[in-house]
């Protein structure tokens, strides 16, 4: 059990046991560990949710291949921990993928690259997925959209929804009691006594016992919002992604060496699309994540020497950037920086924590050192693990049954949009349907298969409080819909939530 209370009263109003600036994975991961462990947390958020870096990733729950070649022998280990307890815990997000990863010979030798493999399939101890083998001649799907059909490997990873596991891990956090307010900004923070005063953008005051920074690419500039000293360094590093129509049929997806070391991805999206990505350029500023010419290049360069299929930018439908907040280890190329976190404790009065670094396979890792690190200094106790505790909507024993349930209970859905909500929602899909028997039913409808059923269930049980937030996050579906679709949308979402709307 806790050591202290869930909540204290102070000159009447409420402290809360932790207050958490920043609404990312490692932001939301800390405040499920925290609530589930009896703690009263407040989440703050100056945007939506999974925003930023946290929903532009590749989408992979993996454990680093190439971390191998920087000896990050711990790290690549823990993820691939990881990645077996966020596939049981979370099946609906998280889906096996095999990866097929084209020899290059002049890049790495065979043997070197066999040997990574046959470490990766070990280093985690034991794992549900398949392990690595060579491609063989009758692999026909692998081989068959590849512009060089020589020898190469293949080997097992996860796929995920990067901006939704984010939101399950803020929703399972809003279960246990923590209080979760988007568009909301820490805008003034000092120490008063034991407890931290903290100011917020819509002009209320919070107190909370400790503080966590975990504001990602902005970690420095709260550091200095909240008078903290940091002896670590970041490293702000853009990835940007580009998705075209689809370049080869089959679900599984292509790890590319690129003659300057470099690896870049090619995975299906969304089914009718495939992305690609990503690069590594050094950034001054958080705000520089939009993708460059120079990197549309090198991506479609990429795809056009791997595929039959070329690539060129006037076939990309969408882009996509992030920046990370990587702890600067001293490395002097991008590619090389660290992908491990360094959380840092302050405890010149109440306590605050200090996010660098992470990625979002070791995020729940994360969130249970971060406990451990802060448990000490504040009296708290762990009564409950997360290791194995399902998320929102993930308590499935066999996706695949689970998946022909809902196709069986509703059937207006079809497969294409079955597949999505059952990915999307998991089990939470029965509370959302189980008044539906027929697709009008279903209200309105927006295009894509978006209808006014799930408009509403993400603003009133996943936060949602803008279209955008609905089509790109909550969803890819923007990306499919027409412009005028999304026009329509964003009216009828406005005439419907007009005063949820942030100033």
């Amino acid at each position: 059990m806790v050591a202290s209370l869930a909540c204290h009263r102070h000159n009447g109003g409420v402290i809360h046991d932790l207050i958490i600036i920043g609404g990312g994975i490692n932001g939301c991961a800390i405040a499920r560990e925290a609530a589930i462990n009896g703690l009263s947390v407040l989440l703050v958020e100056r945007d939506d949710i999974a925003s930023h870096t946290s929903s532009a990733s590749t989408g992979l729950i993996h454990g680093g291949l190439r971390y191998l070649e920087y000896r990050e022998f711990r790290l690549v280990r823990e993820a691939l921990q990881e990645r077996e307890r966020l596939l049981h815990a979370a099946p609906h997000l998280i889906a096996p993928m095999r990866f097929v990863l084209p020899h290059e010979h002049s890049i790495r030798p065979w043997w070197l690259v066999r040997l990574g493999l046959l470490l990766y399939d070990r280093l985690g101890g034991r794992i549900s997925l398949p392990r690595s083998r060579g491609l063989r001649r009758d692999d026909s799907a692998y081989r068959a959209p590849l512009r060089h059909r020589g020898k190469g490997f293949v080997y097992s990873d996860c796929r995920v929804d990067d901006a939704r596991l984010t939101l399950a891990n803020a929703l399972d956090a809003a279960q246990h009691g923590a209080a979760i307010r988007t568009r909301t900004a820490a805008i003034a923070a000092q120490r008063s006594g034991a407890t931290w005063q903290v100011a917020l953008s819509d002009g209320t005051q919070e107190s909370g016992r400790a503080l966590v920074n975990a504001a990602g690419p902005w970690v420095a500039e709260t550091l200095g919002l909240i008078g903290v000293q940091s002896r670590s360094g970041v490293r702000l590093i853009r990835g940007s992604h580009i998705i075209v129509p689809r370049l080869y049929e089959g679900d599984h997806a292509y790890m590319l060496q690129q003659p300057d070391r470099r690896i870049v991805f090619a995975l299906p999206y969304q089914r009718r699309w495939t992305v690609i990505g990503t690069t590594d350029i050094a950034v001054d500023r958080p705000e520089d994540a939009g993708i460059s010419p120079a990197e549309t290049a090198y991506l479609c360069a990429a795809a056009s020497s791997a595929f039959t299929t070329a690539v060129t930018p006037t076939d990309i439908i969408a882009s996509y950037s992030g920046v990370r907040s990587l702890y600067d280890d001293g490395a002097s190329e991008s590619r090389a920086v660290t992908r491990d976190y360094v959380l840092e404790l302050d405890r010149d009065g109440p306590p605050a924590l200090s996010v660098f670094g992470g990625k979002i396979t070791t995020a729940r890792h994360l969130a249970e050192t971060a406990f451990d690190r802060l448990a000490p200094a504040m009296g708290w106790m762990r009564g409950k693990s997360s290791r194995g505790l399902a998320f929102p909507g993930g308590d499935i024993a066999d996706f695949a049954a689970f998946l022909a349930d809902v196709a069986h209970r509703w059937p207006f859905l079809g497969a294409e949009r079955a597949l999505r909500m059952a990915r999307a929602y998991g089990t939470m899909l029965h509370a959302m349907l189980a008044q539906v028997a027929s697709e009008a039913q279903m209200g309105m409808a927006f295009g894509a298969g978006f209808t006014e059923i799930e408009a509403h269930w993400m603003h009133e049980r996943e936060f949602a409080l803008t279209a955008q937030d609905c089509l790109m996050r909550r969803s890819k579906l923007g990306l499919a819909m027409t412009d005028k679709e999304r026009a329509a949308f964003r009216h009828w979402w406005n005439d419907a939530y007009l005063s949820t709307q942030p100033a």
